[in-house]
């Protein structure tokens, strides 16, 4: 059984312009996520990447479809069965200042889900607790940090607190949105093993949001990615073969668009892909059809009348009326 599923889930806004049209950010969102698996989700900003987390950790309910937690609707999940979602499912935000309370010590803010939750029976089980998981991720000694306040903390030391209050309740699932975009890039790397770690450690499933190839490539080897455009899922598929060998034009686009430091490397590499159009159509007014097709070089008549499915294509899934056209005209590779 999945752990979490989404069945056919949009989520529309009401456009602030014209309060009579609905903008999808998320459309027709199908996708299982496995007990201790980590999925990559990438794409530009504006692509639903967010939306698709927050509905996974019901910030966002669904305008359509359901959102299942052990084979269950959410929204029918009785109180102690939705308290156990809740607690199962948790979520690292971008910007780590902003999630936690400036007014209280890191220890008050961590510890009070503790202690409300009854995972601990009083303050001095919390502190023990919060200091054997600061001992782990390495904020030593851990006194120091829970007694500060979320401003006397540079951004690396708060995504580490932040990985810390998700951990603390034990969770099967935690959905981390851009968790290392805002830290250093000298701390990426030890925030992802931190993360690889909890997953191999706990079994802790990830959903790992980003817009950079290099890390989601790195924190889900032996995961899957999927490719979101336009608020739709484009492919899906093991990341390794997905790199290798994308098969949706976006994603193609997304990989050789990657800067190499060193061009002599790009020998033997995917060629370019010259797009119409490097701007994405905003999602207010999408196109009809593919929602690539204005960008998209190989777009035909079909792909602005018809909007593709995902299908399965050579092991993962893709949508796309051209694949097998562009694949067997695609030049080999080394």
């Amino acid at each position: 059984m999945s752990l979490i599923k989404l069945e056919n889930v949009s989520v529309y806004f009401q456009n602030e312009k014209n309060p009579r049209e609905r903008v999808g950010a998320l459309v027709g969102m199908n996708l299982e996520i496995e007990p201790g698996e980590i999925i990559a989700v990438v794409g530009e900003s504006g692509c639903g990447k967010t939306t698709l987390g927050k509905v996974i950790t019901d910030i966002y309910q669904p305008t359509e479809g359901r959102l299942l937690y052990k084979g269950k609707d959410v929204r029918e999940l009785d109180k102690r069965e939705y308290r156990e979602y809740r607690l199962g499912v948790q979520m690292i935000h971008q910007d780590s200042y902003a999630a936690l309370n400036p007014n209280r010590t890191i220890f008050q803010s961590l510890s009070l889900p503790l202690l409300q939750h009854k995972m601990v029976k009083n303050r001095q089980q919390a502190w023990d607790r919060l200091v054997e998981l600061f001992t782990e991720i390495g904020l030593t000694p851990p006194e120091q940090f829970l007694e500060k306040y979320p401003h006397q903390l540079s951004g690396g030391q708060r995504q580490r607190i932040l990985l810390a209050r998700a951990l603390s309740v034990k969770p099967s699932l935690i959905v981390a949105d851009e968790p290392v975009s805002m830290v250093d890039v000298s701390l990426r790397i030890s925030l992802l093993d931190l993360m690889a770690r909890a997953n191999k450690k706990y079994g802790i499933s990830f959903v790992y949001i980003t817009h950079d190839l290099g890390t989601a490539r790195y924190i889900a080897h032996h995961g899957r990615i999927a490719v979101m455009y336009l608020g739709r899922m484009v492919e899906l598929n093991q990341i390794q073969a997905a790199l290798d060998r994308p098969a949706h034009p976006y994603f193609h686009a997304l990989i050789s668009a990657v800067p190499e430091a060193d061009p002599t490397l790009r020998n033997g590499r995917m060629a370019s892909l010259p797009l119409k159009s490097f701007d994405m159509p905003s999602v207010t007014n999408a196109p009809p059809g593919c929602k690539f097709h204005p960008r998209c070089p190989y777009a035909e008549a079909v792909c602005e009348r018809e909007e593709p499915r995902l299908r399965e294509f050579e092991g993962g899934l893709v949508a796309c009326h051209l694949v097998e056209k562009i694949r067997a005209n695609a030049p080999p590779r080394d």
